[in-house]
């Protein structure tokens, strides 16, 4: 959410970022009914004001009487329709974007994405054809597909043996890596309420479509642990000397992926549960361009340390979301499709979802302002496991593991039961 006089004294910029965003709203109705609302507040104002005056000089007098009465009866009509205006006002402002940045690059949509750096080299097997991660999966037994559809329908799987441990080994990885950044660990909880999920501000657009909702309990289920972890502090003051605040979630995630179609949705690239490692951090207004490049650092550490080749991309406006004023993606190379695929994301939410949940701090002068907001894939672990079996499939069918991932999981090489 913007601020509303952010918004009156800077429409066009606000009119900019929407169109650069891909988002069509009618900014000039949204002041035309700030413009309203305020006219028809102070209206009332005068008139109860008014009819404080009469109360205090007594109602004895019939035509005084009939006045205050009248003067009641005027409030009551106008007070509907200052809430039919605020209501809509309402419905828009939380439909506004976030405001790019100056240096994100200006684009319809991921096309115009731009490459920052490529990290790491390529592999290059000396065998002829690598195996995808869905055969490697099958033959060493260590995915599951068909079982889990029987189970739980399509979209879901098994993960089995070393590569179950894999998953625990990458979780310590993250643990031991943040700890030296004071990132204090959290399982949070997987379902949130209806204002809490919304407070985030993806549920907008065709974000709520992805998620799964609890009808019954007006809750959701969370399609990522910024969710749960951002909301943690809601209509909360905190204090200027805590901050920054930094947070690392483990939770299991769950989304319809309703969008996706192909090759993707025949393993567990895409699927409805998943689990993942979220950073979350709550900044001081002037720190968080700092905060953004810590953890676009953090990321690009881990996967250094697991040795897999990917590219930094600066997203653009068209493809950077309502809520984020700015993002990077991490792609990690998936030999199998020879080409990258989104692995992390890190986004600088600024103001924005903090005004949505009301999360403030205090500062030394003892002025009360918005924190700022920040989210970072640790490791979406499917992804993470998927590019790892690739990567490092041998000649022999066997998967060799990350050297930084051995000394959690005790074993070096994945070769399969079968």
């Amino acid at each position: 959410m913007l601020d509303i006089n952010f918004i009156r004294e800077n429409a066009e910029v606000v009119k900019n970022a929407c169109k650069n965003k891909n988002i069509n709203i009618d900014v000039d109705r949204v002041l035309a009914l700030d413009k309203g609302k305020r006219e028809m507040m102070t209206e009332i104002e005068a008139l109860k004001a008014e009819q404080n005056k009469i109360s205090r000089g007594g109602t004895d007098n019939k035509a005084i009487f009939a006045q205050a009465k009248e003067i009641k009866l005027k409030i009551k009509e106008m007070e509907p329709e200052l809430e039919k205006i605020n209501s809509e006002l309402k419905v828009l402002l939380l439909q506004l974007p976030n405001i790019p940045f100056e240096d994100v690059p200006v684009g319809k949509d991921d096309s115009l994405n731009v490459v920052l750096r490529k990290v790491g080299h390529t592999p290059k097997f000396i065998f002829s054809q690598p195996k995808d991660y869905m055969e490697l999966g099958t033959t060493l037994d260590l995915i599951d597909v068909e079982r889990a559809g029987k189970v739980a329908g399509s979209r879901f799987g098994y993960i089995k043996g070393e590569l179950a441990l894999l998953e625990f080994a990458l979780i310590k990885l993250v643990m031991d890596t943040v700890k030296k950044e004071k990132f204090v660990p959290v399982i949070p909880p997987v379902m949130v309420k209806n204002q809490m999920a919304r407070g985030t501000g993806y549920f907008e657009a065709a974000d709520e479509k992805e998620a799964y909702y609890l009808p019954a309990d007006d809750m959701y289920l969370v399609g990522t642990s910024e969710q749960s972890l951002v909301s943690m502090h809601a209509d909360e003051i905190l204090a200027e000397k805590d901050l920054p605040i930094r947070y690392v979630g483990f939770s299991t995630c769950f989304r319809r992926e309703a969008g996706s179609y192909g090759k993707d949705t025949k393993g567990i690239l895409r699927v409805h549960q998943f689990d993942k490692l979220e950073m979350v951090i709550f900044s001081k207004p002037e720190d968080s361009k700092d905060e953004h490049k810590l953890l676009l650092s953090i990321e690009e550490k881990l996967m250094k340390a697991l040795g897999l080749p990917y590219q930094v991309i600066n997203i653009c406006t068209g493809d950077l979301g309502r809520p984020a004023a700015a993002k990077y993606d991490i792609e990690t190379w998936l030999p199998s499709e020879k080409r990258y695929r989104e692995t992390h994301s890190t986004s600088n939410c600024t103001d924005f979802q903090a005004r949505r949940l009301n999360i403030r701090y205090r500062d030394k002068s003892n002025k009360i302002n918005f924190v700022h907001t920040l989210n970072g894939t640790a490791f979406a672990i499917g992804r993470i496991l998927i590019m790892i079996m690739e990567n490092y499939q041998q000649k022999d069918g066997s998967i060799k593991v990350p050297k930084a991932l051995q000394k959690y999981c005790g074993f070096s090489r994945i070769a399969g039961s079968r």
